[in-house]
């Protein structure tokens, strides 16, 4: 009763702290790893003990799935050599540094080490996301630290759980290889599977409440599903969740997704207070557990593996831009404008907070892990100062860089309107009664609008007619996005103002065919 007392408290918290740090615009992940700290101090708090492969599934599926939901494929496509050079190279230079760091300095086994490495590698992009939205930053970093955020989970992961297995005896590190290659290879396939059998069953399901039940089971039964067969439950969440986010729109009622998306967005952001909440609950019986001259030399460890953690991803980040702005001398003058600037280095340099991932790994560790007291306290160390010393100075920082506003997802989204407003036009352009005329007048002047995109605003749909234009508009929305005219951004931007509108326009929400 106490723990969910202390939770029912923190959450509150939390919804405070959101509108504390939208204030002082710096991200509210920050406060949260503050309030969590709090907790360790708490007289009377509970102490409490996790299963791993729950806190696995039940922290890091749901996020996974919400944030491949709203990945663009065009931009993975368009930013391909950043990733790989982010979400692999820098995982694997900073799990390797790491790991070094905790062989040497506290003793650990080559394995133990190894999986501290991938527990502190991958960053969070939500804490950043926040902050940079504010300042309209070049489109190039976002898209890449959107798509690092989620594909530096699968490899860090990966190599998290092969060296679990090797700590523990159950596997050789000298035989990861061809496991990597069969989870991998495995996962995709398996992930693109389980989400047409998802679209089959979604698309026959009409409740809302009810749709949004069998997605939150159906992710957790994906997970557990793919763990069970050997896979890496990440990679399978990953590839899941982008096939039903690029097919799933066209099959659901727009009540249905306004609601999922509404119930997804408040669900990760409870599952953040919830691992803030073991965080500091850790934390506390860690630090019992550790006394005398073994809790300095813990402390010193971790407060290590945080400097090592920041400075490993700005080497890595900044030698990566360096090697190629270099190669772009050899290229043409399209090409060598397009080469990454070294603000931008630093800047995605700077944005390595560490998040809900890095904690939940780490809280997921065997009971029995050899050297797990230090190594959890050196990840949670890791999440609290970099959202703490990064995430607080990022805002600063954004203004000594003083990036040009970028407008492109506000131009996608202009151009796209003015697509969709002509394609509602265009369908009811042979309809000649009084309402026909009354529509038509309203999505020229909404068209007109749009062609400004300082000015432009969706209109309020509120009949059947409108249904039936809305309908097309949703056609030429899709095919922007299956061409790549508009990526994954717009999209959803532009997705979320038809939606509103066929709410108001339909109590079904539901497009029903216009008869001639």
């Amino acid at each position: 009763m106490a723990l969910f007392e202390l939770t029912l408290v923190l959450l509150l918290i939390a919804v405070a702290l959101t509108a504390v740090s939208r204030r002082l615009e710096i991200p509210y992940p920050s406060l949260l790893a503050l309030a969590g700290v709090g907790i360790a101090f708490v007289p009377g708090a509970p102490t409490i003990e996790i299963d791993p492969e729950l806190a696995l599934a039940l922290f890091i599926a749901p996020v996974l799935l919400d944030a491949a939901y709203d990945t663009s494929l065009r931009d993975l496509k368009r930013y391909r050599l950043s990733l790989v050079a982010l979400a692999l190279g820098a995982v694997v230079f900073t799990t390797v540094v790491v790991a070094f760091v905790g062989w040497k300095m506290a003793g650990l086994p080559i394995a133990a080490a190894i999986a501290l490495g991938a527990i502190v590698a991958p960053p969070d992009a939500v804490a950043a996301s926040a902050v940079l939205g504010q300042f309209k930053v070049p489109h190039r970093i976002t898209a890449i630290l959107q798509g690092e955020s989620l594909l530096n989970d699968a490899t860090a992961l990966l190599i998290y759980r092969i060296a679990v297995s090797a700590a523990i005896g159950s596997v050789m590190l000298k035989d990861a290889v061809p496991v990597i290659l069969l989870s991998t290879v495995g996962s995709v396939v398996a992930g693109y599977l389980f989400g047409r059998f998802s679209l089959l069953t979604l698309t026959r399901i009409e409740d809302a409440a009810s749709s949004t039940v069998v997605q939150f089971a159906g992710t957790f039964g994906v997970w557990i599903l793919a763990d069970r067969l050997g896979l890496s439950a990440i990679i399978t969440i990953v590839v899941y969740a982008i096939t039903i986010a690029r097919r799933a729109p066209r099959r659901m009622s727009a009540r249905r997704r306004v609601s999922t998306y509404s119930v997804w967005e408040s669900a990760v952001f409870v599952l953040n207070v919830l691992a803030f909440v073991l965080m500091g609950l850790q934390a506390r019986s860690i630090v019992g557990r550790l006394s005398g001259e073994g809790q300095g030399d813990a402390f010193l460890f971790a407060a290590a593996v945080l400097a090592v953690v920041i400075v490993a991803r700005l080497v890595w980040v900044v030698s990566y831009v360096a090697i190629m702005r270099w190669l772009a001398r050899f290229d043409s003058e399209d090409k060598r404008q397009d080469a990454p600037t070294f603000r931008g280095a630093v800047l995605v340099g700077w944005c390595g907070m560490r998040g809900l991932v890095t904690l939940v790994v780490a809280i997921a560790l065997p009971a029995g892990f050899p050297g797990r007291d230090p190594i959890v306290l050196a990840a949670f160390a890791v999440v609290l100062g970099t959202l703490v010393l990064q995430g607080m100075s990022l805002k600063p920082l954004l203004r000594i860089l003083n990036f040009d506003p970028d407008r492109t997802v506000d131009n996608e989204v202009a151009q796209a309107r003015v697509a969709i407003m002509q394609a509602a036009l265009n369908v009811l352009s042979g309809k000649t009664s009084t309402a026909a005329a009354a529509v038509r007048e309203q999505y020229t002047a909404q068209r007109t609008i749009a062609e400004n995109p300082d000015d432009a605003q969706a209109a309020t749909e509120y009949d059947r007619l409108r249904l039936y234009a809305i309908h097309s508009q949703r056609n030429a929305l899709e095919e922007l996005r299956r061409n790549g005219t508009i990526g994954d951004e717009a999209y959803h931007r532009l997705e979320e103002e038809i939606d509103w509108s066929e709410l108001a326009a339909s109590p079904a929400g539901r497009f029903q065919p216009l008869t001639t």
